[in-house]
């Protein structure tokens, strides 16, 4: 493998204090069996977490006078299998490293993975393009749920994250107003379907004319769209380096905000799954 480019102090630093943050990070047990796994010594096992962790790295990069082993840790401590049954510590971990990583001009896909993005510079850097982005949707009246993807840490160079956030935000209100479980497109073919009774679990609509129908058919055809292209986990793989312009970014969030606002609107049915 190629020798990789060291981290600098201060991006280390902030890195280990992300890692072994109290709430969502990692315990001092994990640490060391992730150091171990990673090939790294553990030169202060009884230290502060974070002192601990930068310590064993920067001794690491030192020695190999390369960055391979710090990047292989932070692959292994961010592999999605190690946070089943703890998705919301996995995203907030996961955004976290990536906020300090957008300065390196790499990020954490949610595979676990590393890959390339446009170097930040600044703090602002990254708040001013969310603040642009905010200011457009707030002109088209955006549905505040979509809103609350649009943070800065999100925003690598090609918006793909915030649309996949927007993505999500509309599964989770689908399994908010069903109580379903289940992500993707195996969720829309669940909620919104006629089945045999002519009753889905949410309508869009009364469905008393075959317009209606046709209308119920069409907006879970949409919703199963907009997963297959962003959220459906076979879907990351060849979509993850598609190249998506902030206009691109404006118009699919449109699309989430119409969505969001049709879910709101719809009945809950009385049938049961």
């Amino acid at each position: 493998m190629a020798a990789l480019t060291e981290f600098s102090h201060a991006q280390l630093e902030s890195i280990c204090i992300v890692i072994a943050d109290t709430e969502n990070g990692l315990t001092g047990q994990e640490i060391g069996s992730l150091l171990d796994q990673a090939g790294i010594e553990d030169p202060m096992p009884t230290g502060t977490k974070w002192r601990r962790l930068l310590l064993a790295l920067q001794e690491q990069q030192r020695a190999d006078r390369c960055g391979n082993k710090v990047f292989d840790f932070l692959q292994r401590t961010m592999d999605p299998v190690r946070y089943v049954g703890r998705k919301n510590r996995f995203e907030s971990q996961l955004s976290a490293l990536n906020e300090v990583l957008c300065f390196t001009g790499l990020e954490l896909g949610a595979d676990g993975r590393f890959r390339r993005v446009t170097a930040v510079k600044t703090l602002s850097e990254a708040e001013k393009r969310a603040k642009r982005l905010r200011e457009n949707l707030l002109r088209r009246e955006i549905h505040p749920d979509v809103l609350l993807s649009c943070r800065p840490e999100l925003l690598s160079d090609d918006y793909f994250h915030v649309v996949l956030e927007a993505s999500k935000s509309v599964a989770a209100k689908i399994r908010t107003r069903t109580g379903m479980r289940g992500d993707g497109s195996a969720l829309v073919d669940r909620f919104p379907v006629l089945g045999k009774a002519g009753m889905p679990m949410l309508a869009f609509n009364t469905l008393q004319t075959e317009s209606e129908e046709m209308e119920q058919t069409g907006l879970s055809t949409l919703i199963k769209g907009l997963f297959g292209t962003f959220r459906n986990p076979t879907a990351h793989s060849p979509k993850i380096h598609w190249h998506v312009t902030e206009q691109d970014a404006i118009d699919l969030l449109t699309l989430a905000s119409f969505l969001h606002r049709r879910l709101d609107g719809a009945a809950r049915t009385p049938r049961i799954e």
